[in-house]
């Protein structure tokens, strides 16, 4: 599940929401979620995270290549299989910590521009949700600790 290394290759923003994300230099998390971001707000799915391992094998798959953000994630990690975390599992980059709130979402299906433009989503059973704990910055290249629920 978790490799040697896990880390942020990619942090992306919209200001819409229904929209694939432009890869920006750094984002600025705050007890909203990502400033600038279509989805920051006080509630569950502040921050979306999607690991490159799923746009790999998406990519395979399909045929199509994907760029970071298009799948309309904040965060594009390396290194941890995502769906398989789980609701309270904690992530910590840098100063910022982040509560996994949710695996998965509903897919819209034509009702979506990033489905009609792509094809097909992998954010319905592979993207992960968070919400900010502490705030700070996040930047490609950025460490990632992932700290499980202790059960």
């Amino acid at each position: 599940m978790i490799k040697d290394e896990i880390k942020v290759l990619s942090v992306n923003i919209s200001e819409k929401k229904g929209t694939i994300k432009i890869p920006v230099k750094e984002i600025i998390l705050d007890s909203n979620g990502v400033k600038s971001d279509a989805h920051a707000g006080n509630w569950h799915r502040q921050v979306s995270l999607l690991a490159k391992e799923s746009i790999d094998r998406f990519t395979k798959s399909s045929g199509k290549k994907i760029n970071y953000g298009e799948f309309a994630e904040n965060i594009t990690t390396q290194g941890i299989e995502l769906w398989k975390t789980s609701p309270k599992d904690k992530l910590i980059i840098g100063n910022v910590e982040l509560e996994i709130t949710q695996i998965g979402k509903e897919c819209h299906g034509s009702n979506c521009a990033i489905f009609n433009e792509i094809g097909n989503c992998v954010m319905p059973k592979e993207g992960i949700f968070a919400r900010v704990i502490k705030s700070g910055k996040i930047k490609p290249n950025d460490k990632i600790q992932y700290f499980p629920l202790k059960k």
